[in-house]
Order: structure tokens, then sequence, then C-alpha cells
């Protein structure tokens, strides 16, 4: 993935009614390295890491770059949300330069359920459609990850297409600023 180019990162943090869309901090280490480390996260991201191997790679200060926002609840990590370029390389695209933003998000366990997914990913969309007036997001996810694909459809994303990838099937979706509910 590579950067979103001349989109600045929100001044300040992103504040929804109950979350906090900012960067990371030394203090987000410890859950940085449990959602690369859970076997619920990890099921359709290709498996969870083994920790001793996060305990050595995992920086003091994790996830520190532009298109990435630590998502907080109470002050507290409870998922991640990416907005990078989508790879080249890789099948899905909807623009004939394959530089389209891909929204990516991954949550721990204990917060699933609870709408803070679609409350945070919503903002950050928002955010985007701000920055970069008219263009299109898309979102790719295992068609067997039921949870990500009622994700993709609340916020607004359509099927562009399906394909194989990662040994799994997958489904492509594209979203454009006023596409649909977000909320």
């Amino acid at each position: 993935m590579t950067e979103l180019g001349p989109v600045a990162r929100p001044a300040a943090p992103i504040r929804t009614g109950r979350l906090v869309l900012r960067r990371s901090e030394a203090r987000d280490r410890a859950a940085f390295i449990e959602l690369f480390a859970s076997p619920e996260v990890g099921t359709y991201v290709g498996g969870p890491r083994p920790r001793a191997e996060l305990d050595h790679t995992v920086p003091e200060v994790p996830g520190r770059r532009p298109g990435l926002f630590v998502v907080a609840l109470e002050g507290a990590m409870i998922g991640m949300i990416t907005l990078d370029r989508r790879d080249a390389k890789r099948p899905g695209h909807v623009r004939p330069d394959a530089a389209e933003a891909e929204l990516g998000y991954m949550f721990l366990p204990e917060a699933w359920g609870c709408g803070y997914a679609a409350e945070a990913c919503a903002a950050a969309l928002d955010w985007f459609a701000g920055a970069l007036p008219g263009e299109p997001v898309v979102l790719c996810t295992q068609t067997a990850n039921d949870r990500s694909m009622r994700l993709a459809a609340k916020l607004g994303f359509t099927e562009v297409e399906r394909f194989e990838e990662y040994g799994a099937e997958q489904w492509f979706g594209a979203w454009c600023p006023g596409s649909g509910p977000r909320r």
C-alpha cells in the first residue's frame, strides 16, 4: 500500500459520539500486539502472528504513518482503520490508474457487535470525502467474513466484482461520497 498523496492527516483527532480516531501513541503498543496476535481477528487476514515475534518487531510507537487511525474508546485503543492506495498489482480496481484509496479495519474481539466499526469507518469516510471530494474508496473482504460483508453494506459500499485471492473468494466493492447510508 502507498500513501494517499497530498492529503494531510486531520490536524485534530476525529471525534464521533463514542469514539476518537487519532494517531497512534506508545500506549497503543500492547493493543497492536493483541490485535495482530488474536486468532479471532486473524481468521480472515492470514491468521494470527506469533506474539513473541510481535514483541520483537512492533515498534515502540506502532502504526505511526499517514492513513492509519487508532480507534479509541475512553482513551483505550479498540481497533484501527487504514486508508491507503490499493496495490496496482492486486486484482480489483475502479480507476484506470488503479490508484484507489482502500479502506481497511481491524478491531479487538471485545469491541465486536457494538457498532464501533461502523461508527469509526463512517467518520473516516466522512473525513476522506472532505479531503478528496468525489474520489472513490474501495474495500476488499473475504465473502466468508459475514461481519465485514454486513459492515460494507451498512457503509454504502456496492459490489463491483468477486475474485479469488489468497485462496479464498473475495468481495470487492466501491464507495463514492453520497452513495449511501453510513450510520
